[in-house]
């Protein structure tokens, strides 16, 4: 084992360390940007695409998709069960122009896949949200409720039949909507890097972003050179509020940990899970898991680690710290199941205080551009921020710069230390509130009070009482 986390230890290959080259002198470019993931790679794809002609570089402290793109649970999910959140930070045409754009990327995404020959074990089978206990079972309806107002309802309702497809007797009750899937995110990442690289999007990893002087020309400092460029991108999810003090306060860095088993392809058929629809309880914190081609079973559990200052610590490149929580749960889903956990690993979840991401430019520095915020939920609406990034950055004058996501009014969580020692207050209550409704029991009064002081961290959207 190379890495922790299993996603890229799997991806990454002798020839791929190889032939990442740092940056060794100093470059002039039109387009500057920091950060190889998801979102850097989707813009300097859209970018070059749109003008071949553009000089792009981007700058990659690691290897590409070392970071949090390369770590989470692969599960490409859509805006739709936000759409309350949504229509309450914008217009009605807006939220539903999200809604369907998201739902339509995971197609495209797979188009994109297949059409480059990016082998990342992409299936489009759909996603299960589930109640794995009663308290749950009611929490569906309110966005449902609003979903089929609006005309954008692509879920339905899972028959007893059909409900063994989640894979577990813990699930009492699901929605299914087919458009979502999953895929092994670190392949994706790696494969967007050939496709940039083909395109002539010059890339440099292993090279810190060490600072940026602004005006016309941005002199962008790293460690292997000066690189002079006109525009300059900040597409680094969780380490933006260490870089750009602006926004130090518009997200707080929580973990996402996950275990995967050993391979047990016939184990996981005998529990209907051959296919690679994401699995997702509707609870808080949710728990999700899913399956992959070569029959191993991933579980992942966000909101437990929340770091002082959001700081990127050294938690988030080790082994989970959570294990007992996520044998727990494994237990919870998988019980008697026979299936052995190989690997653990923890993922930075940059978390907007909307559970939105944010993109723009800086006010008084409108050639420094910026992408964060996704929440949990960045491996479709990364795509869509490569859209809403280059078209920003080549001033398209298009739907997507005209996005209600760009250049937004950002809401800002507490300074230090309430915002840290308040968000552990409220996962600890949610924490008891869930046991406790695992166990068939009412949860205390003032932990179903403090449980909703998360607002809008869960996957599925309660009654916001959003205008309709």
């Amino acid at each position: 084992m190379r890495f922790t986390p299993f996603w890229f230890d799997e991806a990454i290959n002798e020839a791929d360390i190889r032939s990442a080259l740092p940056l060794r002198q100093n470059i002039d470019t039109n387009i500057c940007i920091i950060g190889g993931g998801f979102t850097g790679l989707w813009t300097a794809i859209n970018l070059k695409q749109s003008q071949p002609e553009l000089d792009v570089v981007i700058i990659e402290k690691d290897l590409c998709g070392q970071g949090a793109s390369g770590r989470n649970g692969g599960a490409m999910l859509t805006w739709s069960t936000k759409f309350a959140s949504l229509i309450k930070h914008m217009e009605i045409d807006q939220a539903a122009f999200l809604v369907k754009s998201s739902e339509q990327a995971v197609h495209d995404i797979k188009a994109f896949t297949e059409q480059y020959g990016i082998a990342c074990d992409c299936r489009i089978d759909g996603t299960y949200y589930t109640a794995s206990n009663a308290a749950q079972k009611s929490g569906f309806a309110p966005i449902l409720s609003l979903l089929d107002t609006h005309h954008l309802n692509a879920w339905q309702a899972v028959d007893e039949s059909n409900l063994a497809k989640t894979g577990s007797p813990a699930n009492l009750s699901a929605i299914y909507s087919p458009n979502a899937g999953s895929v092994q995110p670190a392949k994706l990442v790696r494969g967007l890097l050939r496709v940039a690289k083909k395109l002539g999007v010059k890339v440099f990893e292993n090279t810190q972003y060490l600072g940026y002087q602004a005006g016309e020309t941005i002199q962008i400092t790293t460690s292997g050179g000066v690189v002079r460029a006109n525009k300059l991108l900040f597409s680094v999810n969780a380490w933006l509020p260490r870089l750009m003090s602006e926004f130090k306060r518009t997200v707080v860095l929580v973990s996402s940990d996950m275990v995967i088993s050993k391979p047990d392809p016939e184990r996981l058929a005998s529990m209907s899970l051959a296919h690679g629809a994401p699995i997702i309880d509707n609870r808080i914190f949710v728990n999700y898991y899913r399956s992959t081609s070569t029959g191993r079973l991933m579980l992942g559990k966000g909101g437990n680690y929340f770091s002082f200052a959001n700081k990127v610590t050294k938690r988030f490149d080790q082994p989970s710290q959570y294990l007992d929580i996520m044998q727990h749960y494994w237990q919870h889903f998988f019980k008697n199941s026979g299936l052995e956990i190989e690997r653990s690993w923890t993922g930075p979840s940059d978390r907007s205080v909307t559970g939105l991401p944010f993109f723009g430019y800086l006010p008084r520095q409108t050639n420094v551009f910026y992408g964060s915020g996704y929440s949990g939920n960045g491996v479709v609406q990364s795509y869509l921020g490569g859209k809403i990034l280059s078209s920003l950055m080549l001033n398209k004058h298009n739907k997507w710069q005209r996005c209600a996501l760009v250049n937004q009014t950002l809401s800002q969580f507490p300074i230090e230390p309430v915002r840290t020692c308040g968000a552990y207050v409220v996962r600890n209550a949610i924490r008891r509130k869930e046991y406790a409704e695992d166990r068939g029991h009412f949860p205390k009064l003032w932990d179903v009070h403090l449980s909703k002081l998360s607002g809008s961290a869960a996957k599925v959207d309660p009654n916001l009482k959003a205008t309709s």
